[in-house]
């Protein structure tokens, strides 16, 4: 095996503007970029042909720019129920959000919600569940977590 290594191990591996893991293999390198999984990046390892198992830090520069175009180009690559953003409300097209464009977009959609007045924005707003949870034993924080007992409050008021 250290004959098959003769070049040293980079470290960090920087693909997408983040820098990856270099001694992790590929399929599980590549889930250090917000928005690729692990199914999703043995399909982006795959269709670039770069063995998912490999090393990262071991790839020479051409394989990595192989990688990196690949993920530029995940919307054609991938099925369209695998993609994140499907039939996106403004534009109507499916893609594919890495990186920070997925907390922006996300953060978007929230206020949009409370812009419309929606019933999953003002649940937002209140900091309330949104997902048609239960609220009144559990997700309680806050100063209104605990009992107020009547007996304490009112009693004291008397003895005063």
């Amino acid at each position: 095996m250290a004959e098959e290594h003769n070049e040293e191990l980079r470290h960090l591996v920087r693909i997408m503007n983040t820098d990856l893991q270099g001694a992790k293999t590929v399929q599980y390198a590549l889930t250090g970029i917000p928005g690729i999984g692990r199914r999703t990046a043995r399909i982006v390892a795959e269709s670039s042909g770069v063995d998912p198992n490999a090393v990262l830090g071991y790839l020479p520069e051409e394989e990595v720019s192989k990688l990196d175009a690949a993920i530029g180009n995940l919307e054609n690559i991938m099925p369209n129920w695998m993609l994140n953003r499907q039939k996106d409300p403004l534009t109507g097209e499916d893609k594919h959000l890495l990186g920070t464009d997925i907390l922006l977009t996300f953060r978007e959609d929230i206020n949009n919600l409370k812009k419309v007045r929606a019933y999953r924005g003002l649940r937002h707003e209140r900091g309330l569940k949104v997902r048609g949870q239960r609220t009144k034993a559990s997700g309680r924080r806050g100063s209104t977590v605990g009992v107020s007992r009547k007996g304490l409050a009112s009693g004291a008021s008397k003895k005063a």
